[in-house]
């Protein structure tokens, strides 16, 4: 039997003397081969499952910012002839809040089965159905064509926008993560969360190309269908990048030894209350300030005055600011830790907001491009360094299930709440100063979620 020599590979390598040590060198270089060949397909594998996350996640949020960016600027005269400026406004963020109410109930559907039959599978799914909602809502006649039917047709195609959606998120991450080395979990992890700016950015940039080449009416009328039914392309590219995509090891190693839980989230609330509670705390605030700062953003500056050509274009360029910080806050989490990063970027958030609606109230173009840009910067770090956390909240076989309920839960409270009751307190007050206290309020629980657990930046992932 040939024993490697001591001083290791390099011993062998670089030794010198007599035929065993000939046969060592040879031995070496086979197994540096095999090794380099190895890091290569591993490497190969990791990128092929990260470019799925960011592409499918861009092409689902797309889908769904599309959605939320009509709503605050056109679905109101198309589906609600009959209201006032605000008011048809609020009604159409109504419509755009069902979404998020769906997505715990299609976070819980797809955690089940995500960790019951694989990740990959659900991801292909969520996929297919946000594409066809989308392209449904673009073919969609309006309330002057076949009446009280067009808004409830369009709130159950939104229902079927944040089912789908309510999957993404914990499939998206949760493959990245467990195909991901520890030591860079952070970072890698945070690509698929850019897929949300990405995605946001397309939308809004999309609206505004399609309002820029179509005259108002034209653009009421049938313009802003185009990137809804655009959305059909997206998606068979993301189709086509995710079927590439081999499903997470650490669920085959759990599928091999029929380990799988039976009942999931029941299993996620029995083992995991505290994570449970802290993935749902923690996401709050994250997703208030989002939404706050994109699709409120668009509300508050229509009931000032300012142009929407100025705001859609502070978001766009926000977007591109807040995708690189979400991979900053990822690898700074890899470094510092998940908890220290996390918070500091909520308190700054909320700090931030004190000033962020005096700046967009100043209706100068540098002012409120600042806003946005920092507003969503502060978001980013804040979404990056969160990103590992939660899967590193739970085991694999109800990772899924846990991340999906608590992430999702929040959604509802903030996503849909903060766009949707900051319209009303705005109606009512005519002042942005509620909705700031409530903002504040929501960064505060996300300093209490990241809290209440242990740090989780060296875990191991387990089953």
């Amino acid at each position: 039997m040939l024993t490697a020599p001591r001083g290791g590979v390099q011993g062998a390598c670089t030794g010198s003397g007599g035929a065993e040590q000939d046969l060592a060198r040879g031995v070496c270089a086979r197994a540096f081969f095999a090794f380099v060949v190895t890091t290569g397909v591993s490497g190969r594998r990791l990128g092929r499952v990260v470019s799925a996350g960011v592409v499918g996640t861009t092409v689902e949020f797309y889908d769904f910012f599309l959605y939320g960016a009509a709503a605050a600027t056109v679905f109101g005269p198309v589906f609600f002839p009959r209201t006032d400026g605000l008011l048809g406004v609020l009604l159409a963020l109504v419509t755009y809040a069902v979404g998020f109410a769906a997505r715990p109930l299609g976070g819980l559907v797809f955690g089940h089965f995500g960790d019951r039959v694989g990740r990959k599978r659900l991801l292909v799914i969520s996929l297919v159905l946000m594409g066809s909602a989308s392209v449904l809502i673009g073919l969609l006649p309006g309330y002057e064509q076949i009446g009280i039917a067009a808004p409830l047709l369009l709130t159950a195609l939104r229902l079927v926008q944040g089912f789908a959606l309510g999957g993404e998120f914990g499939g998206a991450v949760l493959l990245v993560a467990e195909h991901g080395p520890r030591e860079r979990r952070g970072f890698w992890t945070a690509w698929p969360q850019t897929g949300g700016p990405l995605g946001n950015l397309l939308a809004t940039a999309s609206l505004a190309a399609v309002a820029a080449s179509t005259t108002a009416a034209q653009y009421s009328a049938w313009g802003w269908r185009i990137p809804f039914l655009a959305s059909i392309l997206l998606v068979v590219v993301g189709l086509w990048v995710r079927l590439q995509v081999a499903e997470s090891p650490l669920f085959q190693a759990v599928a091999d030894q029929r380990r799988e839980a039976r009942a999931p989230v029941l299993e996620a609330l029995r083992r995991y209350p505290r994570e449970v509670f802290a993935a749902f705390a923690a996401r709050v605030g994250e997703n208030a300030a989002f939404y706050v700062f994109t699709i409120f953003l668009l509300v508050y500056a229509g009931s000032i005055g300012l142009p929407t050509a100025i705001t859609t274009a502070a978001v766009t360029v926000g977007s591109l600011v807040q995708a690189l910080a979400m991979l900053a806050g990822g690898a700074l989490s890899d470094r510092l830790g998940r908890r220290p990063v996390a918070i500091g970027a909520a308190l700054a958030c909320a700090l931030w907001t004190l000033v962020f609606f005096p700046l967009v109230a100043s209706h100068q173009s540098v002012l409120v491009f600042l806003a946005v840009a920092i507003g969503l910067l502060l978001h980013g770090t804040l979404t990056g360094a969160q990103s590992a956390f939660y899967a590193e909240l739970f085991g694999t076989s109800v990772r899924y299930s846990g991340v999906s309920l608590g992430y999702q839960a929040a959604t509802v409270l903030a996503g849909a709440a903060a766009p949707l009751a900051g319209t009303a307190l705005l109606r009512a007050t005519q002042s942005p100063t509620p909705v700031v206290v409530l903002l504040v309020c929501c960064l505060a629980l996300t300093v209490v979620g990241m809290a209440v657990v242990p740090e989780t930046a060296r875990r191991e992932l387990t089953s």
